[in-house]
């Protein structure tokens, strides 16, 4: 649970609590050694209340008449006096607490809070050996309880001062040394997804700033290192196709002619053979092998180069694939959104789309068991999306990428693109995003 609070609650709470437990320590204290001093302070009138009601009874004793002189001392005690008189005829003194006036300003919560200390003792006023009351010392204790009360305010006022105070401070100190630390997040963040070119803003303390200042090093490493595999990836892309290019020229220069040769043999064997016989059944049996041969080795010359790229153009090298995919597989229903202005583009671009598209209506023909599709080409300012999108069966959870689609990623990262595959409402989709050469030159019509 602590572990998932932020760094600022981590420093504030504790801070917090502390300043929490300093205030209730402070009014414990008050509250214990009030009561000690209010009764220190009322006792030197205590004493005095001693010598007054001694002095009282030795004049009662020598007086002709005490009665009269002990109401003409009674007379003369002022109401708001600490000592009084109380005869016998009133009853018992009542708790020093129910006496009490209560002072201005100060809340009854406080006095209730403080322990005030017992004032019942009386001393007792005789006449003739007979006691006729007490005199009894009621303390005003209305501006002590108002000098504790300023006190407890100005302590708590000092507690809550310096816990703003120590607050502040910790809340900046908390901002300096977070701030850093964010930007740090930020930035690893960033490089996860693999963003090299921003760099991480170097501050804060020298530990946070040699972090900052290591991870934008790791960053132009990992710059560098991502560079060298496109280029290592561009590499053997170029390889493959160099290869696929020699491949297809030994099976059109060499096998193109020997099916060709062939092909013309077993016309001129059928034409002629006698129309009815053994020879020129096999003779049809070899044409129709042969020109299934040819067919075959013309798809396999298109899988490896599409030549006609370069000569028609990448929108219409599109069209063509989507119509031989119609033909083979007439029971999709297959629709296109391709933008003309593909045909400005060639070179490793152009084949890469080529090939995307291509390999994905692959996997559609053969492993979707789909009943519609669709191809999208089109450029979003300098870069060319294409989308492929079938309500076919999706793509097996532990096998994204076959072995086509895998080299086709290898193609697409080689051209600093990306290529994804989603499966959204029951359709599969895969997406693909390259980076277009700045400029870009329309199809020249005649």
């Amino acid at each position: 649970m602590w572990q998932r609070l932020s760094f600022r609650t981590q420093l504030f709470l504790p801070l917090g609590m502390s300043f929490l437990a300093a205030l209730i320590m402070s009014g414990v204290l008050l509250q214990t050694f009030a009561t000690d001093q209010l009764a220190d302070e009322n006792e030197p009138a205590w004493r005095s209340i001693q010598t007054v009601a001694a002095a009282l009874n030795n004049t009662l004793r020598t007086s002709n008449n005490p009665r009269q002189t002990l109401d003409a001392f009674v007379h003369s005690l002022d109401t708001s006096s600490d000592i009084q008189f109380r005869a016998v005829e009133t009853g018992p003194a009542s708790p020093a607490r129910d006496g009490l006036r209560k002072p201005h300003g100060v809340p009854q919560w406080f006095v209730d809070l403080l322990t005030i200390p017992s004032m019942d003792a009386a001393a007792p006023v005789t006449i003739d050996g007979q006691r006729v009351g007490d005199l009894v010392f009621l303390p005003d204790l209305s501006a002590d309880l108002f000098e504790k009360w300023i006190g407890f305010l100005a302590l708590t006022s000092l507690v809550v001062g310096l816990m703003v105070l120590t607050g502040t401070i910790a809340y900046v100190f908390a901002g300096s040394a977070l701030r850093p630390l964010q930007d740090l997040g930020e930035g690893l963040t960033r490089m996860r997804r693999g963003d090299y070119a921003t760099p991480i803003p170097v501050g804060g303390p020298p530990e946070i700033r040699q972090s900052c200042a290591e991870a934008n090093a790791l960053a132009e490493t990992l710059a560098q290192l991502s560079q060298d595999n496109r280029d290592l990836l561009h590499r053997v892309v170029s390889l493959q196709d160099d290869e696929r290019r020699d491949l297809a020229r030994e099976l059109h220069d060499e096998l193109g002619p020997l099916l060709f040769s062939i092909r013309a043999g077993t016309i001129a064997l059928v034409d002629a053979s006698p129309p009815a016989g053994n020879l020129s059944s096999s003779a049809q049996e070899v044409l129709q092998s042969v020109e299934a041969l040819q067919q075959s080795n013309r798809r396999i010359l298109d899988r490896l180069r599409p030549l006609y790229i370069e000569e028609l153009g990448l929108e219409t090298s599109v069209q063509t694939l989507l119509r031989n995919f119609r033909k083979q597989a007439p029971y999709i229903c297959l629709t296109d959104t391709i933008d003309p202005d593909l045909n400005g583009i060639d070179g490793p671009l152009a084949q890469t789309v080529y090939r995307v598209i291509q390999e994905a209506l692959t996997n559609v023909l053969r492993h979707a068991g789909a009943s519609n599709a669709h191809v999208h080409a089109t450029f979003a300012g300098e870069t060319v999306v294409v989308e492929i999108s079938d309500d076919g069966g999706g793509f097996p959870e532990d096998n994204m990428f076959g072995r086509g689609l895998t080299g086709m990623h290898e193609r697409v990262r080689a051209l600093s693109g990306s290529l994804s595959l989603l499966r959204v409402d029951d359709r599969t989709y895969v997406r693909c995003r390259l980076p277009a050469e700045p400029a870009r030159e329309a199809p020249v019509t005649g």
